[in-house]
């Protein structure tokens, strides 16, 4: 018989491609969560680092080690703190005595006078020995003697867990005793408590993205990485610690990372229009190129796009060029001061640098390089 009127039962297979299809479709109305760095925004500042394509990763894990330890340079110096010279003249391994509280000074005094009077016992019982004594009854008394000698021997021989016990002290010393141990233990039980918070602390802090003072951001191009500076007060400038990176690697040839070529910085990140830059970039100019100075600057824009072929590139110079006010000139060949702008996608990076054709256009790996 013909089963046309009944569906035909799904086999294994077409059950496992519908299932493998469904996780495809997107719930509905909900928003899609993306995985990994935050994407590249106007209004930034950061560090614009080019690297070996499909290596953004590792690149962007060695910036953001090389960028922090020249940054703490900047900010505490080069790390050595010179000592003063009581403490090198001091020996390093010299005996030191904490005294937790009186009850104890007192008992290290009773145990002294112990002594004392053992002492005075032994003379006098020596005194006595010029006396004549029978022979039979001296074996008796040395070994009383020695006897006693034992007993005086343990009791000064206690361990500081059988002094604070309080064996065989009056009643006012063993209360003393027990309530300095119990402080002593509160005290440790809050130091332990706070170290173990303090670390806490540190772990969520470190974890947590919106803490952290590097941060990087995804630029959406192959080989082009973006690490945001979430600048405080008094914390040295991305322009300050680029241009340390670049002056120590120039003198010291001192190789510092494996796939990271280019490290400029950036100061006003805004979308690519004419508009936008020409009104963002105001303030990057008045604090570099002033309007009342007595030595003018000779200037040049550096101009990169990436990812966008629909914006002009002379209209973008231009723009650029008008902003800056009229006692500073251009002058590619020989400038003072260099205007990085680097487009990604749509947005426009912005920053200011020194002596770029000297530090090899800031790429570090060939200032690092042997035969440079």
């Amino acid at each position: 018989m013909s089963t046309d009127g009944k569906p035909k039962p799904a086999t294994a297979a077409g059950d496992g491609a519908k299932g493998k299809k469904r996780k495809h479709y997107l719930p509905h109305n909900r928003p899609v969560k993306k995985k990994g760095s935050y994407p590249l925004r106007p209004g930034v500042q950061g560090f614009f680092i080019t690297c070996d394509g499909g290596r953004e990763r590792q690149a962007s894990g060695e910036a953001i080690n090389v960028i922090d330890s020249f940054f703490e340079e900047l900010l505490y110096g080069n790390g050595t703190t010179s000592k003063p010279a009581e403490a090198v003249s001091k020996p390093a391994n010299k005996k030191i005595k904490f005294s937790y509280s009186e009850s104890e000074s007192s008992s290290d005094e009773d145990d002294d006078d112990d002594d004392g009077e053992d002492e005075n016992g032994e003379n006098e019982s020596e005194a006595h020995t010029g006396e004549q004594v029978d022979p039979g009854n001296s074996r008796g008394e040395n070994s009383e003697l020695q006897k006693d000698d034992k007993q005086s021997h343990d009791k000064t021989a206690e361990t500081p867990e059988e002094q604070c016990s309080g064996a065989g002290e009056p009643p006012s010393k063993k209360q003393c005793l027990e309530d300095c141990s119990s402080k002593c233990s509160l005290k440790d039980n809050k130091e332990e408590k706070s170290i173990d918070k303090l670390i806490e602390d540190e772990i969520k802090e470190l974890g947590d993205k919106n803490k952290r003072r590097f941060v990087t951001l995804d630029s959406g191009c192959n080989g082009v990485i973006f690490i945001q500076m979430r600048k405080q007060d008094r914390d040295p400038g991305p322009r300050d610690i680029v241009q340390h990176i670049m002056q120590s690697a120039a003198s010291t040839r001192k190789h510092m990372s494996r796939f990271i070529l280019r490290v400029l910085p950036i100061e006003v990140a805004c979308y690519a229009s004419e508009e936008e830059i020409s009104r963002a970039i105001k303030p990057l100019v008045t604090k570099y190129f002033p309007l009342e100075t007595d030595h003018p600057q000779k200037f040049a824009v550096l101009y990169d796009a990436r990812a966008n072929s629909g914006i002009d590139r002379m209209k973008i110079i231009n723009s650029v060029a008008k902003s800056v006010p009229g006692p500073h000139k251009v002058d590619l060949n020989n400038p003072d001061k260099s205007i990085v702008v680097q487009i990604v996608k749509t947005i426009c990076l912005i920053g200011v640098v020194e002596k770029y054709k000297e530090l090899a256009k800031y790429n570090l790996r060939q200032l690092t390089s042997p035969g440079s």
